[in-house]
């Protein structure tokens, strides 16, 4: 299971390619791939994914046994991760040296990201046969080419004061040093694709961490690595689903979204249309009516899943007095009133009680009120879906540093709930 996760770790250097390994997983366990805009022949006991715009995928199983009106279990993540990403026309020189104009994705632990080793990856659109079919292709340089340096201490005196970072001026990787070609970057990119410069239409490329992830601890009982916001729930989500068929009857859906660190409100996001209509084109595939889908809906249940915040060993003040979660302790199980995350008592009910029955190791998660904190994908698809929400996930330590910490416990954990989530009848 961890080596799975490390897998997903190196290889999920984008939202495109995380969609992309959770795709060839599904298709390896033999799901049927779908077009989102065909017309959709499902059977019972059949297993299908289907991806959207490149960085939302969709898996799910008709169950055997699936009739009128039932309901789906879904368990969600997000594909997407604090980041630099690439601007358009990126190249920029001056002072003997040629850089990238990056813009700040999300919200990033500026500093970590400081002299690193970073590397470049995404989707890029190509000329194609005709104005409205351009080719599409996933890149990753798989190297360090950037580097975003310090000011030196000698010079910048206060800098263990804390110094603020400047977006534009301060987060401006490094790739080069300045010569005939005004494009480097442009120029390496077209080397890369094996194709002319002038095809590039358009790219959409994250810069990310290079180094590896990593077991360490003297038992090797935590996980370093960059992304596990939100790959170790993307990597639950998919392992639960595939340890199936468990019952007979509804549908078992995993649902990845993008977009979810700058709000969910996009076309691939959780705040879209997106998933109802995933579901509506299920329920009509089966001769369902317009009422009959949204009935179906409203018998669902929606497990958001993602990373949740360790008790930190320095700054135990800056977790809640009575909801406390540590590494390796288990499952987080989240709830906040003002519904920052979703969960109602219905849907932690149930989650509590799979965990009770099955031995899972959990913990309950709550903010300080005095402290805010990050919202999930629950609390905006729920609203759409109008369906009982839990959150739960993974606690972590420097939550959304290029390098975040985890327990290895905790994924064990986190795989089997889910994987009880779809058996529980």
């Amino acid at each position: 299971m961890i080596k799975g996760l490390l897998r997903y770790l190196e290889k999920g250097v984008s939202p495109f390619h995380t969609a992309e390994l959770a795709a060839e997983e599904l298709s390896r366990a033999g799901f049927q791939e779908l077009s989102l805009e065909g017309s959709w022949q499902l059977q019972k006991g059949g297993c299908y994914y289907v991806r959207a715009f490149g960085s939302s995928l969709f898996a799910f199983r008709v169950n055997r046994a699936f009739g009128y009106c039932q309901g789906f279990r879904i368990g969600a993540a997000h594909t997407d991760w604090p980041c630099l990403r690439l601007k358009t026309a990126p190249d920029w020189e001056k002072e003997g040296y040629a850089g990238i104009n990056a813009e700040v994705y999300g919200g990033p632990i500026l500093n970590t990201w400081l002299d690193r080793p970073l590397s470049a990856a995404g989707r890029v659109t190509l000329r194609g046969e005709g104005c409205f079919k351009p080719e599409t292709r996933l890149v990753d340089f798989g190297r360090p080419i950037f580097t975003i340096p310090n000011l030196a201490i000698h010079v910048n005196h206060d800098v263990n004061k804390g110094v603020e970072l400047n977006k534009q001026a301060d987060m401006a990787p490094l790739a080069a040093l300045s010569g005939d070609d005004k494009e480097p970057f442009m120029t390496a990119l077209a080397k890369e694709l094996h194709c002319r410069r002038e095809d590039i239409l358009f790219f959409e490329l994250s810069v990310y961490d290079w180094e590896k992830p990593a077991l360490l601890g003297l038992k090797e009982e935590f996980l370093s690595s960059p992304r596990l916001d939100n790959i170790t729930s993307v990597k639950a989500c998919v392992d639960g689903l595939l340890a199936g068929p468990g019952r007979d009857t509804g549908v078992d859906m995993i649902a990845l979204f993008d977009h979810e660190e700058i709000g969910s409100r996009t076309k691939q996001g959780a705040g879209s249309a997106l998933l109802t209509a995933v579901m509506e084109k299920i329920c009509l595939s089966f001769g369902y009516t317009e009422e009959d889908c949204l009935n179906s809906r409203l018998k669902s249940f929606f497990l958001s899943v993602d990373v949740g915040h360790g008790k930190h060993p320095s700054h135990p003040e800056k977790s809640d007095v009575t909801n406390q979660v540590r590494l390796n302790g288990g499952v987080a199980l989240k709830a906040e009133s003002n519904q920052k995350y979703a969960t109602d008592g219905e849907a932690f009910g149930a989650v509590r009680s799979l965990c009770d029955q099955y031995g899972i190791p959990y913990q309950l998660f709550a903010n300080r009120s005095d402290v805010g904190s990050g919202s999930t994908l629950g609390s905006i698809a729920s609203s759409f879906t109008v369906m009982p929400t839990a959150e739960v996930g993974v606690p972590l330590l420097a939550m959304h540093s290029a390098r975040e910490l985890m327990g290895v416990e905790d994924q064990k954990a986190l795989t089997e709930l889910l994987t009880r989530f779809w058996a529980e009848p």
